[in-house]
């Protein structure tokens, strides 16, 4: 395997499951829609998150270190499964939330995953300046050297893209595995389709198809930036990767898609597709999606079926990243005449 010389933790129920989406097949009347359900990795309501903090608490646990640092939003999927991924190996864990969204109702900051954070008893810090990566890293590091005076030894996990990006690793390792179910079901992938936000999701994936000899179309759903600026974040993070598993020139330019067309108004915040997305998948499949991340996955998905960019019989891959914690920050899903009965 690429990434047998990093430390890995054991956190995730794996496999995952690969199946079809046989009634949203048949309602988009197009290709085959698959669903990569890493929504069930088994950890705390699961999600993308666990696959790789196997290796960012591996690492940590390589250095020795008792107390994990970490920072995301205020509804973040990350930060609820740091603090469950460092209860679960005994660790100490300290975390930061950024207040990233406006105009929210009390729900988003009491549900959902900041409720789950606390049941989990963090020590939580707040951050006013949601949209800086580096200062949110800042802090971090300035909380670590506090940790550090007192005799702790702590490992922050940081959101910037200054720094090795070991959570993809995961991803590399999702690469081989998907590969192997679409092989036992018999079916060639023309595309998959992920939410792209931080992109170590989108660059690991990416990373491990490419290097297992794969040229598979994969397209990240912008979920914070704007196109351009994630395909050069994705961009980045990829080559970073590719180096870690020693692979010099395996990603180019034009292994990068992103689409940024479901973005609007903003992270955080739903649209008319995002919503129709939602409730089609709950509705259709008993599947949970979230508001930020694979909710608009999925509307972008479903547009780019209904405007014929896929074709007929094509296997298009969705990979849920989780999330699902989040719908309960977001009262307005439902009609507010259902709280009224």
């Amino acid at each position: 395997m690429f990434t047998d010389n990093f430390e890995k933790a054991s956190l995730a129920q794996l496999p995952t499951t690969l199946e079809l989406l046989t009634n949203i097949t048949k309602q988009l009347k197009g290709p085959n829609i698959w669903i990569k359900r890493d929504d069930c990795t088994g950890l705390a309501m699961g999600g993308n998150k666990v696959r790789q903090l196997e290796y960012y608490l591996g690492h940590a646990l390589s250095k020795n270190a008792d107390t994990i640092l970490t920072t995301g939003a205020i509804q973040s999927n990350h930060v609820r499964l740091t603090v469950a991924a460092a209860r679960k190996l005994g660790l100490e864990v300290e975390v930061q939330l950024e207040h990233r969204v406006t105009g929210r109702k009390a729900e988003y900051y009491q549900s959902g995953n900041p409720f789950l954070v606390e049941l989990m008893g963090a020590k939580t810090h707040f951050n006013n300046h949601g949209e800086d990566e580096d200062g949110a890293d800042n802090k971090l590091f300035e909380i670590a050297e506090q940790l550090q005076s007192e005799g702790k030894k702590p490992y922050v996990i940081p959101l910037s893209e200054h720094y090795l990006p070991y959570g993809s690793l995961g991803y590399v390792d999702c690469a081989s595995e998907l590969l192997q179910q679409c092989k036992q079901l018999s079916f060639n992938v023309d595309a998959i389709v992920l939410a792209s936000g931080s992109a170590a999701t989108h660059a690991g994936l990416l990373c491990g198809i490419r290097a297992l000899g794969f040229d598979i179309p994969i397209l990240g759903v912008c979920v914070r930036r704007e196109a351009k600026l994630q395909a050069q974040r994705v961009l980045h993070k990829a080559r970073q990767v590719a180096q870690m598993i020693g692979f010099k020139d395996l990603i180019t330019e034009s292994d990068i898609w992103v689409d940024d067309r479901m973005l609007a108004p903003g992270y955080g915040q739903l649209n008319t597709p995002t919503l129709e997305a939602i409730d089609l998948l709950a509705q259709k499949e008993g599947i949970l999606l979230d508001p930020t991340y694979t909710g608009k996955a999925m509307a972008t998905l479903i547009d780019l079926v209904r405007t014929q960019q896929f074709k007929d019989k094509q296997n298009i891959i969705f990979l849920h990243t989780g999330g699902s914690p989040a719908l309960f920050g977001y009262p307005e899903i439902l009609n507010d005449d259902f709280f009224q009965q």
